[in-house]
This record gives C-alpha cells, structure tokens and sequence, in this order.
C-alpha cells in the first residue's frame, strides 16, 4: 500500500496536484481507516509531506490554494458539462458519452476545459465523429472549450490498447455521463487494477440513450452500404487532412497521437501522453535518488 501511494502521488505531483485522503482512498480501493495509518508512516518517515487533509511529495501552499480553486471551479461546472454530454448523446451513432481530463479528477483551472470521451456504434465512429466536429465549428465557431471531442472508440473495441500510467488514469478517473456502455467498457478494461486504481464508479446506473426524431432518420438513412461508404469517406478525408498538417511527425508519434482507424479516432497532436510517461519516470528516479536510505530502511521498493 505504501508504495501504491508513492506511486500515485509521485503522478499527481506531475500536475502540481494534491489528494485528499478521501481521493487517495477511492483511487486505490482502500478503506480510509487502515490508510490513514500508512499515510501517517510516510508522513512521520518523511516521504510524503502532509497539510490541511491535502498529501503531496512535495506540498506548498501555493499548490493547495491552487487545488481548492480548480476544485472550486471544476464543481460549478459540472452541471454544465452534464449538459454538454447529454447534448452529444443525441447525435447519431453515439452510445456513451464520459467527462476525461482534469475535470473527471474534480478540477478545472483557468486554461482547463471540457474533454469528452465518446463511444459510438461499430462502423459509424468517422460519421458520429464528423457530425459532432461540423455542428462545433457551425454553431460553437470551432471552439473547443466546452466542447473538446478528442478521442472516440466504438463499441466493439472497449479495451484501450496502450496499458501505462496515465491511461490507467485516465480510465480509472473518467466520469461517465451518458449510456449504459460504460459498464462494458468498465469490464473491458479491468487491466488498470494492475496499477491499483480502481474506477470511479457513479453511484446511479446510467439508462438506454433516448434519441430525437432527426437522429433516428439520420440512422435509418445511413443504413446498409451507403452508410458504410460514407463512414469510410470520411475516415479517409480526415487522415489525409491530418498527415498533410502534421507531417513532420514520423510515423510511430502520428500512429500514437494522431490514431486512425474504423474503431478509433485519437487527436492528440500535443503529445500529451507521452510528455506525462517521461515527467514521470524522471519524478521517480529523482525520488528514489532522494530518499533511498529512508526507502530501504523500511523495505519500500518502487521498482
């Protein structure tokens, strides 16, 4: 257990983030009392730092007042963003609809906005996709702070394919708004317990998308082979536009930030993934190089 919460607040750290012990408990599916203990020995044995209910690697108070605003901000949002999902749920071929990014994690600051994970019915990801990406750049002005739609995967490819860290966050973190698919995709991926995170389960059973009348013609429409087609199409346009945009990137950083394929679409030009993996394995050398006599006295081995 003490090196499950090393590890997840060595991560947190990366976002200038501290965890409540409530948050700690809930990510790594502890009882509160018996981690309190341990939290108490890494406290005492000054490997973690500890301050008003916050636990940090390194807290300040700067870091806390930041975190108590965006959590400040991220809760009067929330009503929001619900209404945002349930607005995307409507669209055509969208079964399930979750809250990613720093607002699944009970934040939001200033330069934060809505991240959507959607999941669409099986060979119609590029037309729900593309539907949702005409109606932000029409009526939103393509703007994307309320209305980010990154990431989308279809329903008979629940397993999220690259296994670390931060897609273990990531899924262990997501809030699902709309659609019962969630409880699929739950299941398929229960390989984020091998990091000790454990979902974040809401308390309510999400109910069976009720859709307007344009959405079901829209579907009937799209039926059979000119649906077919036209998903292609669309796929097909989208990744010439991006290899033409972003073709200084080789070809393994296109296929992981910038994933294409009929089940998935990923754009993640900035490469965020993998800024976060490096930030990390560089916080716990340093960590271990810090306070390697006080980790092997108490038999704490992180890797």
């Amino acid at each position: 257990m003490k090196v499950n919460i090393i590890r997840l607040l060595l991560y947190s750290d990366i976002f200038e983030h501290p965890l409540t012990l409530e948050e700690i408990a809930l990510k790594l599916g502890a009882e509160t009392s018996a981690l309190q203990l341990h939290l108490k020995e890494l406290v005492d044995e000054d490997l973690i730092q500890n301050n008003a209910n916050y636990y940090s690697i390194l807290l300040t108070q700067e870091k806390i007042n930041r975190r108590k605003k965006g959590s400040e901000k991220a809760q009067q949002l929330i009503p929001k963003a619900r209404n945002v999902a349930r607005l995307i749920s409507k669209f055509p071929y969208v079964e399930g609809v979750g809250v990613s990014g720093s607002l699944s994690k009970g934040v939001l600051h200033d330069d934060g906005d809505f991240d959507f994970f959607i999941i669409t019915t099986p060979q119609r990801l590029w037309i729900a996709r593309s539907f949702l990406i005409v109606y932000k750049k029409i009526f939103l002005l393509n703007s994307k702070k309320y209305f980010c739609v990154n990431y989308f995967i279809d329903s008979d490819n629940l397993e999220i394919q690259e296994k670390n860290i931060f897609t273990a966050t990531e899924i262990s973190s997501l809030l699902p708004m709309e659609g019962p698919v969630f409880q699929k995709f739950r299941h398929n991926n229960q390989w984020v317990n091998n990091f000790a995170y454990y979902a974040n389960q809401e308390s309510k059973t999400l109910t069976p998308l009720k859709k307007p009348l344009i959405s079901r013609a829209l579907v009937r429409l799209l039926t059979g082979n000119f649906g077919n087609w036209l998903d292609t199409a669309f796929l097909k346009l989208t990744l010439r536009r991006w290899r033409k945009k972003f073709s200084h990137f080789d070809q393994n950083k296109f296929d992981l930030t910038l994933k294409t394929r009929k089940y998935v679409s990923k754009h993640h030009p900035n490469d965020f993934q993998q800024k976060v993996l490096s930030s990390y394995s560089k916080n716990l050398d340093a960590y271990i190089q810090t306070h390697q006599k006080n980790l092997m006295k108490h038999d704490i081995k992180l890797v």
